[in-house]
């Protein structure tokens, strides 16, 4: 029978309608404002009492709040606030009150029920050009890069010294590197040495006295190269770290000389990405002192670091490699069920530790962990208020020494860490990259819509009357199919936040835009079958033949027009970045939902009005000239 579905495709177009009303309900649910407590490390959790704190912390402030809550099994703590205002306030409260072992990071939490997301139903991610998000403005330690270039040319001096077999003592001394012999030769010597080796230090020869000096001085231009290096470094390790974390349309980027600008829109865990992003943490491989080492020669082991037992190591001053040498690292579990981290180094790294540990069998070998901190101290400003002043500070802790067995290669494990969380975090650390100086969040906060929630209500609002407009053309022009049009329509809206819901995909302003194309060419396929079905009436055909007709024939056009746009949206997706591919995404899944609700869903409503009866006429606006004719 003409124009009548079975009930299977009934019942699919039934079910697909059913999944977009889901999926596409946790938009209608907003955010509330909230703060995130979190650990320092990985592996801290938070209580009971830790919450109980900081809700007395808040009540103390006259902030309101509700729903306070410990998230992920004591990972972290979240409370809402009733008023997004009070966010800035809030946290200043909690980070005094929680002190320097916690981090209090801004949020957004999220309010969708629980019948919803049982089912895997989340709210649409929006970038921050319509949602705003979460800002972090961090400085890169200058002196911090510049001191450690400088210890870098003091090791690597010291080096070749010890390969050229020259005696001498090399030390530091402002930014110049000081090297005294006892005769000119050596000097000489080592003059040679050093310009073969660092060839941009500017070399001036001394004397004091007996001793025949030599300085290696680091030049103005020497000094911004080094500046220049740590902050491209560090904003290719903070990108790395950002994806690591999965966020969506981040923005990462260099501000003035020194600053690193990131936004994350559309992030649920914000005291974990401040933690990861801020996170200054290092390795060290150095050997472990000989205690039969005479005492003059104990001075230049300067570095002392107590392990998990409190038992404490004197390590070489000279590092083996850094964290900067490994080029992958996994979180794992040794033989004994212990936490470990596997890690490979790049081809130099593997050299230089082959190297050291073929010349040192039976000898033990320190790993050091260095992680910056920062102590708080308050202090009243200028302007009476009270201010926080961070204080920054090196943590140095020995994960494990162990003895060297036989040489080792581009590939070892390092064992001795406290938990699996701390091994994920480390693994990760070093993964992303390490950081080529230590950096300080200097701003936090949450930033509105980029282009004003003034300017995006105007927006969606032209977006609403455009939509009212093609609703009332297509109601009155073409009555019952306008009708059906429009329900598709709807559907297809449905279905479009629906699949961007569930694929976490991030709508932004071009998104938008993406949307009002889709609609547009949804309403286009179904005016092409209404016109192909008053063609068919023109030519004669009966109501149910015209209907099956105009169908039919206008599927190929409307093939062909989606599918190449199809194309071209995906081209835009493989090619673009940002915005582009917002745009790709929202165009891409709106053709494909336009197609099948133009299609199959307007045929649907078609036949639930008009299948399996007999039909004189058909309610599809006014009959053209040609049409009335041929009636005649």
């Amino acid at each position: 029978m003409l124009n009548r579905y079975p009930l299977w495709k009934n019942l699919l177009i039934l079910g697909v309608v059913l999944f977009g009303l889901y999926y596409a309900a946790p938009n209608l649910y907003a955010p509330d404002p909230a703060l995130q407590i979190g650990g320092a490390s990985g592996s801290q959790e938070i209580s009971e009492q830790d919450l109980n704190r900081a809700n007395a912390a808040l009540d103390e402030a006259g902030i309101a709040y509700f729903g306070e809550e410990i998230q992920g099994g004591g990972k972290s703590a979240l409370i809402r606030l009733r008023n997004r205002d009070d966010q800035l306030r809030a946290q200043a409260a909690l980070a005094r009150a929680m002190g320097d072992s916690y981090i209090v990071a801004l949020n957004l939490a999220p309010t969708t029920p629980e019948w919803l997301v049982e089912g895997g139903a989340q709210p649409m991610k929006l970038g921050l050009d319509l949602s705003g998000g979460v800002h972090f403005k961090l400085e890169v330690d200058v002196e911090a890069a510049t001191a450690r270039r400088l210890e870098m040319y003091e090791a690597g001096i010291k080096r070749a010294l010890r390969e050229e077999r020259l005696r001498g003592l090399v030390s530091l001394d402002g930014n110049k590197v000081l090297l005294r012999f006892r005769d000119e030769a050596s000097r000489e010597a080592a003059r040679k040495a050093t310009a073969a080796l660092y060839p941009e230090l500017l070399l001036d020869r001394f004397e004091d006295g007996e001793d025949w000096n030599l300085f290696a001085e680091v030049t103005e231009q020497t000094i911004r190269e080094v500046v220049d290096y740590a902050v491209d470094q560090n904003l290719t390790t903070i990108r790395n770290r950002v994806n690591e974390l999965g966020v969506s349309e981040p923005l990462v980027q260099k501000q003035g000389s020194n600053r690193i600008v990131v936004e994350l829109p559309g992030i649920q865990d914000t005291a974990e990405a401040k933690r990861i992003l801020g996170k200054v943490a290092n390795l060290e491989f150095r050997l472990v002192a000989e205690t039969n080492a005479p005492i003059t020669e104990r001075q230049r082991f300067e570095y002392r670091a107590a392990n998990r037992e409190g038992i404490t190591e004197w390590l070489e001053r000279d590092v083996i490699i850094t964290g900067e040498r490994v080029s992958n690292a996994a979180a794992g579990f040794d033989q004994n069920g212990l936490p470990n981290v596997s890690i490979t180094l790049d081809s130099e790294g593997g050299m230089l530790m082959s190297r050291s540990t073929r010349n040192n069998i039976k000898r033990r070998m320190g790993v050091l962990f260095i992680e910056r901190k920062y102590r708080t101290r308050y202090e009243m400003g200028p302007d009476g208020k009270e201010m926080a002043i961070k204080v920054p500070y090196d943590e140095k802790k020995l994960l494990t020494a162990p003895v060297i067995q036989s040489a080792l290669g581009a590939s070892f494990q390092i064992t001795g860490i406290d938990s699996p969380a701390d091994a994920s975090e480390l693994a990760l650390m070093l993964r992303a990259g390490a950081l080529a100086a230590p950096i300080t969040f200097v701003e936090e906060r949450t930033v509105g819509p980029s282009l004003g929630a003034e300017n995006i209500a105007l927006g969606v609002k032209s977006v609403q009357i455009g939509l009212a407009l093609v609703v009332v053309f297509m109601i009155l022009y073409y009555r019952v199919f306008g009708v059906a049009a429009v329900i598709a329509l709807t559907t297809n809206l449905i279905l479009l936040v629906a699949f961007m819901s569930l694929l976490g995909a991030t709508l932004t302003l071009p998104g938008i835009a993406g949307i009002v194309l889709t609609v547009g060419m949804a309403v286009d396929a179904n005016v092409l079958i209404f016109a192909r079905i008053r063609e068919e009436l023109a030519n004669r055909l009966s109501p149910q033949m015209a209907i099956n007709a105009g169908f039919e024939r206008a599927v190929a056009t409307i093939l062909d027009a989606n599918i190449t746009t199809l194309i071209v949206a995906i081209i835009l997706y493989a090619v673009g970045t940002g915005p582009v591919k917002g745009f790709a995404v929202t165009l891409s899944l709106g053709i494909i939902t336009s197609m099948f609700t133009a299609i199959l869903g307007t045929r649907a409503l078609i036949n639930a009005f008009y299948g399996g009866r007999r039909v004189d006429s058909l309610s599809i606006g006014p009959l053209p000239k040609r049409q009335k004719e041929a009636a005649a």
